[in-house]
C-alpha cells in the first residue's frame, strides 16, 4: 500500500520544517517498515488526519483494530509515548503492546500503567483504535465543553518523579522569544504581545501546582471510544499548572465566537464556567488564555495563515 501523507499534514509540516528536513520523503519507507515489523494489516490512512503525524488504521496479527501513528522528532513522539504510558488509559488512548525484540522498554518516568509499550522505531506509536471520525466537537457546544472538560480533568495527575517532559516555563519561554520577534516586525500586534508576556511573567511567579498536562487540548483531541465514551488523543505533554491546559479549550470554535455579536461576553462566561467546574482560578485561566491566543496568532501570521491570525488576535483583544 502507498502511504500517501494527507495534504493537511504536508501543508502543516511545510510551515515548520527546518531546512534540509526529509521526514516526509522518508515517510512511506518508515511506514512500510513499521507495518511489516509489527505484522499489521493496513486498512487506510486517516484523512484529513492531523497536522503533525500520519495516522494509519490497521489490524494486528490477531485481528484487533489499532492505530499506527508516525511523527517526526520535532513533534516529540517519545514524550507522547511516555505520557500515554503514565496515564495508562485513564482519560487517554492506550498504547498497545508491540512485538518483542524492540530497542528496549519505555524509560524511567513513563509509568507502569496498562498499555506500556516497547520502543522500536523512533516516532512510531501503536495505539488503541478509537472512532477517528467522531470527536466531542460533533456534540452541541455546551455538551461538548462539558465532556471535554471532564476528560481533561482525568489527565491532570502528578508527573513521575523523574520525568522527560518540558515544563510550562520552558515551553512558553521559547514561544515568548518568537512573540517578541513578531512584535518587533509588526507594531500593530506589539500591545497584545506586551500584555501576553506580562501575563506570563506574573503567572510563572507563583504557580499553584505541578501536574502532567495534555499540552494541546481541544475538542477535536477527544474521540469516542468503546472502553470509555470519550478519550483524549495527540498530547504534546508538558508539566505545569492546570489553567495552562484549560486555556486552549476556552477558545475552541473561535470562528463561531468571533461571528457572534456577543462573542466577548460569551468568552467571559465560558472562562467563568470552565474555571468553576474544574476548580481553576478564573484570573489565572484568563491570563493563560490571553498568552496562548496571542502566541498562536503571532505564529499563524508568521507562517502566512492571515485569516487564522486575525481571528486569534481579535479573540485575544477581548481578554
Amino acid at each position: 500500500m502507498a502511504f500517501e501523507p494527507p495534504r493537511r499534514l504536508v501543508r502543516a509540516l511545510g510551515e515548520t520544517a527546518p531546512d534540509g528536513d526529509d521526514w516526509l520523503a522518508k515517510l512511506p519507507e518508515v511506514a512500510e517498515r513499521a507495518v511489516a515489523r509489527r505484522e499489521l494489516a493496513v486498512e487506510r490512512v486517516q484523512v484529513p488526519g492531523g497536522r503533525s503525524s500520519l495516522v494509519v488504521l490497521v489490524r494486528t496479527a490477531e485481528g484487533v483494530p489499532a492505530v499506527l501513528k508516525l511523527a517526526p522528532r520535532r513533534a516529540r513522539p517519545e514524550s507522547e509515548r511516555a505520557a500515554l504510558a503514565h496515564w495508562g488509559g485513564r482519560g487517554a488512548v492506550q498504547l498497545r503492546d508491540v512485538e518483542a525484540g524492540g530497542a528496549g522498554a519505555v524509560g524511567a518516568g513513563a509509568g507502569t500503567g496498562a498499555g506500556a509499550a516497547e520502543v522500536t522505531d523512533e516516532g512510531v506509536l501503536l495505539l488503541e483504535r478509537l472512532h477517528p471520525d467522531v470527536s466531542v466537537r460533533s456534540l452541541p457546544e455546551a455538551k461538548a465543553l462539558l465532556e471535554a472538560a471532564g476528560t481533561l480533568r482525568r489527565l491532570w495527575v502528578e508527573p513521575p518523579a523523574s520525568h522527560p517532559f518540558e515544563t510550562v516555563a520552558e515551553r512558553t519561554g521559547r514561544q515568548a522569544e518568537a512573540m517578541r520577534a513578531g512584535a518587533a516586525a509588526d507594531a500593530e500586534i506589539a500591545p497584545l504581545v506586551d500584555a501576553a508576556l506580562a501575563a506570563r511573567a506574573e503567572l510563572l511567579a507563583e504557580p499553584p501546582e505541578r501536574r502532567l498536562l495534555h499540552g494541546t487540548f481541544r475538542q477535536s483531541k477527544v474521540l469516542a471510544g468503546d472502553r470509555m465514551p470519550w478519550l483524549a488523543v495527540g498530547p504534546d505533554p508538558v508539566v505545569g499548572e492546570s489553567a495552562f491546559d484549560l486555556a486552549r479549550l476556552v477558545r475552541d470554535r473561535v470562528e463561531d465566537l468571533i461571528a457572534q455579536p456577543s462573542g466577548a461576553s460569551t468568552t467571559r462566561r465560558r472562562i467563568k464556567r470552565l474555571a468553576e467546574s474544574l476548580e481553576v482560578d478564573q484570573e489565572r485561566l484568563r491570563g493563560w488564555t490571553l498568552f496562548r491566543a496571542v502566541e498562536s496568532g503571532v505564529r499563524a501570521r508568521r507562517v502566512g495563515r492571515e485569516q487564522d491570525a486575525e481571528l486569534l488576535l481579535e479573540f485575544a483583544g477581548w481578554l
